[in-house]
């Protein structure tokens, strides 16, 4: 890493947001983002990582940051998660990153909030020590942003659910142990209020994974389209009430939203610091490239544009972590912005880099395609801007 890349995060460390303990849990996490880093092309090439990844994560207390010290969390607050994601960016590996927050911030919150004591000792517990994968079931081949019209069906039959349909894009999804997982309990037609959440373990019969989906961005986390045929589970896996579940989803998609906002962030300015590092050895015409005017005041743009998209995303987690159910346009906004500021700040970066930059040498390839991601997960741009105008009523 770069000593300009932490220098600049030093100096935005250096304020009232972070303390000394946030400092030295920064520190913990850059070791073990840096351990990461040597393999990251070799789990691209795979499309898989391993699972001691997940249980190393979980012994240093990343994937329970904000859940409750009694099942083994670390009862601390957003600004943690903020510090975490941050410095994970060392790990060079988006698809990792991607994978372990599925696992820390989009699969299990709804268990923490809603489930009983009983199911957080039973799943929860064993995902915060990293000894159980977990995958988030909401996205279908129907649909994915609207979660309304979810087709997975689960029907009641005495004490069991027996669950029928089919996801699609679901991350963690090759190996997961258990799904928390979007289910149709109410008529065909009844919308968004015959939505229900279960806890689903995979090792139920009926359940298949139909295949590992090849895609062209965060390669190192596997990404599987899944069947249910009949797969009878406890009627005690239901998280919360029947048919309660979509302000829950809804809920949930706030936080995996300001996750994606924190790691848009910190993906942006480490990409801009490589490249001026980067143009600062290379010459061209017998000088280095950084030294060309448009590329400087490029980059002096970008910078000026992350560290605004930065305090908008830092603003939605002071808003969430104080007033969490007013925190929707702050987090909304802040996943447009970063979002949409990524796909610029990565197409630039890649170009400077030339013709290294089209392939995988540098890392610059991966966080351009990884970026990708950004503007199409948790709610793409356009359901970002469709949500805006719903709170402005426009």
């Amino acid at each position: 890493m770069s000593t300009t890349v932490s220098s600049s995060r030093a100096a935005m460390q250096d304020n009232e947001l972070f303390n000394d303990d946030h400092k030295a849990f920064r520190q913990t996490v850059r070791k073990f983002a840096e351990s990461l880093a040597p393999h990251a092309e070799e789990w691209d090439e795979k499309g898989i990582f391993p699972r001691e990844v997940f249980q190393e994560a979980g012994k240093l207390g990343l994937l329970g940051i904000r859940f409750d010290e009694s099942i083994g969390g670390s009862g601390l607050d957003w600004w943690y998660t903020t510090a975490m994601i941050e410095e994970m960016v060392h790990s060079q590996s988006p698809g990792v990153n991607l994978a372990l927050m599925v696992q820390s911030d989009m699969a299990t919150p709804i268990i923490n909030e809603i489930a009983s004591d009983e199911l957080k000792q039973e799943f929860l517990a064993p995902a915060i020590r990293g000894e159980r994968i977990a995958a988030l079931g909401v996205s279908e081949p129907g649909g994915g942003s609207d979660v309304a019209s979810i087709r997975t069906t689960a029907r009641r039959v005495g004490d069991e659910y027996v669950i029928s349909g089919q996801k699609l894009w679901i991350t963690n999804g090759t190996r997961a142990d258990f799904i928390t997982l979007a289910v149709r309990t109410g008529p065909a037609d009844s919308g968004y209020q015959g939505i229900s959440l279960m806890v689903f373990p995979t090792d139920v019969k009926g359940f298949a994974v139909g295949k590992s989906i090849k895609k062209i961005g965060n390669k190192a986390s596997d990404t599987a389209e899944l069947f249910f045929d009949e797969c009878r589970i406890p009627a005690r896996y239901l998280l919360g009430h029947e048919n309660a579940g979509f302000f829950h989803i809804m809920t949930n998609f706030q936080g995996e939203r300001l996750v994606g906002a924190i790691s848009a962030c910190a993906g942006m300015e480490y990409a801009v610091r490589e490249a001026i590092r980067y143009g600062q050895e290379r010459t061209a015409f017998g000088k280095p490239i950084i030294r060309n005017q448009v590329w400087k005041h490029k980059f002096a743009e970008h910078l000026t544009n992350i560290e605004a998209a930065r305090r908008l995303t830092y603003y939605a987690v002071d808003t969430i972590a104080k007033k969490p159910f007013e925190a929707t346009r702050a987090i909304t906004m802040a996943k447009l912005f970063a979002g949409d500021l990524s796909q610029r700040v990565m197409y630039d970066c890649q170009q400077f880099y030339g013709g290294f930059g089209y392939t995988t040498e540098y890392s610059i390839g991966r966080w351009w395609t990884d970026t990708r991601l950004i503007t199409i997960g948790g709610g793409t741009s356009e359901v970002m801007k469709e949500i805006l105008t719903k709170l402005e009523n426009m």
